[in-house]
């Protein structure tokens, strides 16, 4: 029963991850880069939760890609490679959504189309990767 509980929970960040990244493409449809920005992130932060939770985990803590990717090297050391775009795209977490956390201006006008197709595409990359593991969801 548990091993389908965790599956079960698995899953439903799985399913949230795949709708934070087409959001992320209908922001970026719209223009609404630091949006997009964002959800890519998000998405990524939710697909290894996922992966995380269906490999066990009981507790997974924190918002950080780059600190998700390492959590998962304990499963499969093939995360590393994960490491190049996850410090990156953790730079779209907070700037994107706080006017304190710029020098000045705020998000919405801050961010531009190549910084939405880069962090969608970066997301897009870790998407693929933890769907590619044998037995992610099974």
């Amino acid at each position: 029963m548990k091993k389908q509980k965790r599956i079960a929970g698995a899953l439903r960040w799985l399913l949230q991850s795949e709708q934070d990244l087409d959001d992320a493409k209908f922001n970026l449809s719209g223009s609404r880069y630091n949006v997009a920005c964002f959800l890519a992130q998000h998405s990524s932060e939710k697909i290894l939760k996922a992966y995380l939770f269906r490999k066990g985990a009981y507790s997974v803590w924190g918002h950080s890609v780059a600190d998700l990717c390492d959590d998962a090297t304990k499963y499969d050391m093939g995360f590393e490679k994960l490491f190049s775009i996850a410090g990156p795209l953790d730079m779209y977490y907070m700037p994107t959504r706080y006017p304190d956390s710029l020098p000045e201006g705020i998000p919405s006008k801050a961010f531009i189309e190549e910084d939405a197709r880069r962090a969608i595409d970066m997301a897009e990359k870790i998407m693929d990767f933890v769907k590619s593991k044998e037995n992610f969801m099974k």
